[in-house]
């Protein structure tokens, strides 16, 4: 492929691809640059196809190159390897997009690569890796129908900024990511502080608008540089084969789609696929008529057909619901009696265990990317165990939808925590998914939601997540609310929405087909309006707001500001003052870098101890204040007295009382308690006392 670099205005910034260069050997290879933020994408196809294969086994993985930011990893191992979370999440913002847009029948194996190579801390990497990604599939002769391209919105001062800039991102009401074809939306994500649908709506155009302009240009790349798509292997299914799976399966499929009961509907479905497997692709006295793959796939697509026309002409799904109804919901609070809040959210045959764990700063998850370290105050994890739908499965480390599902649910609820100024705790949530049939990742934010209420965590406005799907057929198509697994399966959208009765919070959107109109997605969100209000009025009936009183189980944390200067006082030469004070009072202590010191202990007559220790360390002694101090040495000519933990003065034996004293030992003795006044602070820092002074004022 001959070498050749374009260049594209999107937004405010300059972004060009270049191909040509690097990874020739690769059946498409680009390097996007944008500011001196430089991602590098590759596509690789299998020449053919495993026979027994009736999906594509497309694989997506980003990497974020330390060297990239001049920075290597903190840990003992210097070398990438398993990914970040964050690297995760991109790899699933870039699969989503792209997997529908491979041609029908394409089974073999593709692997799309993405690394960051150089990073400028203001031109962020993600989107520019879902454009680099669609550039390499466009320019190989693996057979993507159209270019996709994406794009981030943010919202600075009321104004739509398309790739904002990491500082302007940090002011923005709204973080979007979309993508799409020049035609259509496919995908969007983020999180926004409760903005409306109409809000959300035009932040949606706006990206699009950005979309368009990279997949003209990217299709006119193709067009003089691209190589010929290779069809070779793609695998149409016959007439024949249709025809014969409708006529065996469509009267067994109609009264197993209408069972209520997901198990039950699961186990019907099941049957019929058996008997067509039997009847068409069982080896017997002859050669078997089809593969089992074909047969499956046809079977899926039939039912799929068939699950759409009885929505769409009786409004009626399977579970015998309307198209707006949401499923039964039921909740108890405070299910576990040792955890610091805790809820049991049920939505039909969907159930989310949610738990909430406070602690102090040390409990907060600590992570590491190219723009440093830091650590999160808030952070949710989400488990869905093989029981949860009936079957046996590995155990181990989360996957990538586990991932993906838990931060979803994470940014619906990271709008309503209250400042840490206000609650100085790290807040843990984990989401335990006890049964699933469609719509996990908002059950969690409902049950996440409530079971920070029941810790009595102050959140600002309680949220709740409703997930929306969508069956379209040419120019009919009908929205679902609150939707089953089955509807996720074999539906064209899955729109998952997250806020209260005025705002949107988070949102995730994906859809399998072209056609989605800003007036279908405005639909969506209108109805999905009216089921997120629907399912928080049946939360706020169970809970009306948070409790006021922690468990007595949680650890108490209040918080101490101190001068940034006065950091190191605390802390002592190499850390023995702060050891001294953990050690006297047994609390746990964390300051941060602008002197926001919090103390967490099992009560609060200990945190009581540790401030006032820490106060009388950072407490400026000021001239004409009267202090209560302790007498720590008795001299001829005066008394030391230490007004301050660590700061002590000198009360001159003339300065002790009105009258004349004559011998200092016979009135007081090291140990005891005295009033004395600051009368002077010289240069040298040395502090003149006098008790006298203070004969004739009261003592504070």
């Amino acid at each position: 492929m001959q070498r050749e670099i374009i260049t594209i205005d999107i937004g405010e910034q300059k972004v060009t691809f270049e191909t040509g260069k690097v990874a020739r050997q690769a059946n498409g290879a680009v390097i996007v640059r944008c500011g001196e933020t430089i991602v590098f994408s590759t596509a690789c196809a299998n020449p053919t196809a495993d026979a027994a294969t009736d999906f594509l086994p497309l694989r997506v993985d980003y990497q974020e190159k330390f060297s990239s930011a001049g920075k290597t990893l903190g840990g003992f191992i210097k070398r990438e390897g398993r990914p970040a979370e964050r690297e995760i999440l991109v790899s699933r913002l870039i699969d989503r997009p792209l997997r529908p847009m491979f041609e029908e029948g394409y089974y073999n194996e593709v692997q799309v690569l993405s690394y960051v190579w150089s990073y400028d801390g203001l031109n962020l990497p993600d989107v520019l890796a879902i454009c680099g990604t669609s550039a390499a599939l466009v320019l190989s002769d693996i057979p993507l129908i159209k270019p996709i391209a994406g794009v981030r919105v943010g919202l600075v001062n009321n104004r739509f900024i398309v790739n904002p800039t990491n500082e302007q991102l940090k002011q923005s009401k709204l973080d979007l990511v979309l993508a799409g074809t020049e035609d259509a939306v496919l995908m969007i994500e983020g999180s926004c502080d409760f903005l409306t649908e109409e809000q959300l709506l035009n932040a949606i155009e706006t990206g699009h608008e950005a979309i368009k302009k990279i997949c003209h240009a990217l299709l006119e790349w193709q067009g003089r540089i691209g190589k010929p798509k290779n069809r070779n292997s793609l695998r149409k299914l016959s007439h024949e084969l249709h025809q014969d799976v409708a006529n065996l399966a469509t009267p067994l499929l109609d009264k197993a789609l209408r069972i209520a009961l997901k198990q039950a509907r699961e186990e019907a479905l099941g049957a019929v696929t058996k008997t067509v497997l039997e009847a068409l692709a069982t080896e017997g006295a002859e050669p078997k008529k089809y593969s089992a793959h074909d047969v499956n796939y046809a079977l899926k697509e039939l039912s799929s057909k068939m699950m759409r026309k009885m929505v769409l002409d009786s409004n009626v799904r399977s579970d015998g619901r309307k198209t707006t109804e949401i499923r039964p919901i039921d909740i108890e609070q405070a299910l576990l009696p040792r955890a610091h809040g805790s809820s049991l959210f049920t939505r039909g045959e969907t159930q989310s265990l949610a738990v909430c764990t406070l602690g102090g700063d040390s409990m907060g998850q600590r992570f590491e990317d190219l723009d440093g370290e830091g650590t999160q105050r808030f952070y949710l994890q989400y488990f869905f165990p093989p029981f949860s739908v009936g079957e046996v499965g590995r155990m181990g480390a989360p996957g990538r939808r586990e991932i993906g599902h838990g931060k979803l649910a994470e940014r619906g609820l990271s709008a309503i925590l209250p400042p840490k100024e206000q609650f100085p705790y790290t807040i843990r949530l984990e989401s335990n998914i006890t049964e699933s049939n469609g719509s996990s990742s908002m059950a969690t934010v409902c049950g996440g939601c409530l079971a920070m209420m029941d810790a009595g965590v102050p959140i600002k406005r309680p949220v709740a997540g409703i997930a929306m799907g969508l069956i379209l057929e040419t120019d009919r198509y009908v929205i679902l609310s609150d939707i089953l697994g089955l509807e996720d399966a074999l539906g064209d959208m899955d729109f998952k929405v997250t806020g209260d009765h005025e705002g949107i919070t988070a949102f995730q959107m994906d859809i399998k087909v072209e056609g989605i109109t800003v007036a279908i997605m405005k639909a969506a969100l209108e109805q999905a309006k009216k089921g997120r209000i629907h399912i928080l009025n049946k939360m706020l009936e169970v809970c009306p707001t948070h409790k006021t009183q922690m468990s007595r189980y949680a650890p108490r944390i209040e918080t101490v500001q101190v001068k940034p200067s006065k950091i190191a006082t605390i802390i002592g030469p190499g850390g023995k003052q702060i050891r001294a004070i953990i050690e006297q009072t047994g609390v746990q202590i964390d300051i941060n870098d602008d002197g926001l010191v919090s103390i967490a202990a099992a009560d609060l007559e200990s945190i009581e101890k540790a401030k006032t220790i820490i106060f009388g360390l950072t407490a400026e002694i000021e001239i004409g204040t009267v202090y209560s101090g302790k007498v720590t040495s008795v001299v001829p000519f005066g008394i030391f007295v230490e007004i301050l933990p660590g700061k002590e003065g000198l009360c001159h034996i003339s300065e002790f009382d009105i009258g004349r004293i004559n011998n200092l030992a016979d009135f007081v003795k090291v140990g005891d308690p005295v009033n004395v006044k600051v009368l002077d602070i010289n240069e040298r820092g040395q502090i003149k006392l006098s008790r006298k002074a203070t004969l004739h004022v009261a003592a504070p």
